[in-house]
């Protein structure tokens, strides 16, 4: 029995990035030679194993084997080879091993590639599962402060697959899972590009790609075409936030702006509760949790509220708050100012324009927040109660709107 590190360790240790998940493989045993070692079975289908003191993972080494030209079953057992088993994975930088000696075990080159900062994959085994494309795009994500490129062959090999149809179903949960994971790495809009670069974006996020070569006014965005805009709202978001509900929200927030009508552009009336729409249906396919689909669903309906939010009459303001639900949940205003601040400079020369809607926004809701059900007589309840609430609230922030400047934002 060989034990092999296998995977992101591996390819992180030699990328000089810390290592906080250890994956081992192992070679030549049976199931029941770990559990005869005190190993603990949580996999069924493939056994994995978890080691008695460290209950880190150890999986048995897997190949598929085939017949007559067919494609056989995946098996593990103790006659699959080490090469046998890298070769079923997916890049080669996530193909190599490392024996308890240090010495690496490289068949399919992943460490020259490491050094090229190329994303290749292993073999045309890549295309058993194609929720690997995406994976493909979350490592170019990943690691765009190194500028890893997807290698010419496995574009080949992906758009193949497209041409396919091996994209066309996709698990929902899986995808949601990927696009989720995306969001959090350092640069969330190379995964999109790149999908976009492989000419597979349509087949996965057809809502997402649907956004490129549509215009917008010039002088509200210099940069013009929404996918690209969509791209730069992502990454700031990302700069002034960590929560995946607000990037996603950012990315989603302008969507329906892929279904205007060709004979009103490069205007776009009404596109925010359009692109609610859109929203429910996306998050409805992807199966989405609810609380990503909630916020994204808000700050499209409103984040040109905010925008406008000097034109807004103290009433609208009130309603604007009602609809985030931001008595109830402040979590919601924060998040959405962000949102928004992230949609006004992630535009071409926009990126360092103060955003004053969003302090002179949280000034109203603290000063209608201050209303509340005891300022009232007792004798006014239920909806008379509500009323005056709604009538104080609406005073409140009258006030202090008109204490700020209007300010021309452009």
């Amino acid at each position: 029995m060989q034990i092999y590190l296998v995977g992101g360790a591996v390819r992180d240790r030699l990328l000089g990035r810390v290592v906080t998940e250890r994956d081992y493989l192992v070679v030549g045993a049976s199931p029941a030679d770990m559990q005869a070692l005190g190993y603990r079975q949580v996999g069924q289908e493939f056994p994995v194993f978890l080691h008695p003191e460290t209950h880190e993972e150890y999986a048995l080494a897997r190949a598929r084997r085939t017949q007559h030209h067919q494609r056989g079953e995946v098996i593990a057992e103790p006659g699959v080879t080490l090469e046998e088993d890298l070769g079923r994975r997916d890049l080669t930088i996530n193909a190599i091993a490392e024996d308890e000696s240090g010495q690496l075990f490289d068949p399919f080159n992943g460490v020259e590639d490491l050094h090229n900062g190329l994303l290749r994959h292993a073999s045309d085994s890549f295309r058993e599962d194609p929720i690997r494309v995406l994976r493909l795009a979350r490592f170019v994500a990943r690691y765009s402060d190194l500028n890893f490129q997807v290698a010419a062959e496995t574009k080949q090999l992906v758009q193949s697959m497209a041409e396919a149809g091996e994209l066309d179903n996709l698990v929902a949960e899986r995808v949601w899972q990927e696009l989720v994971k995306s969001l959090a790495e350092v640069q969330p809009q190379r995964f999109f590009e790149c999908l976009r670069e492989m000419d597979v974006l349509s087949h996965i996020f057809p809502e997402i790609d649907a956004l490129w070569g549509i215009p917008q006014p010039q002088n509200w965005h210099p940069e013009v075409d929404c996918g690209v805009h969509t791209m730069m709202a992502l990454a700031t978001a990302c700069r002034l936030s960590d929560a995946l509900e607000v990037r996603f929200a950012a990315l989603t927030h302008d969507l329906g702006k892929a279904t205007t009508s060709k004979d009103i552009l490069p205007s776009h009336h009404g596109h925010e509760m359009r692109g609610a729409k859109v929203i429910k249906s996306l998050c409805k396919r992807l199966k989405a949790p609810a609380g990503f689909r909630d916020l994204a669903e808000r700050c499209a309906t409103f984040h040109t509220h905010l925008h406008r939010l000097y034109e807004l009459r103290p009433k609208t303001i009130l309603q604007l708050l009602q609809g985030l639900d931001a008595f109830r949940k402040p979590q919601n205003l924060e998040w959405f100012i962000i949102v928004c601040t992230a949609d006004f400079q992630g535009r071409k020369g926009f990126e360092q324009r103060a955003y004053p809607q969003s302090k002179d926004l949280i000034s109203a809701y603290q000063a209608a927040l201050q209303v509340v059900p005891g300022d009232f007589p007792k004798g006014i309840v239920g909806p008379l109660l509500g009323e005056a609430i709604r009538r104080a609230r609406i005073e409140q922030i009258k006030t202090v709107m008109s204490s700020v400047k209007p300010k021309k934002i452009s």
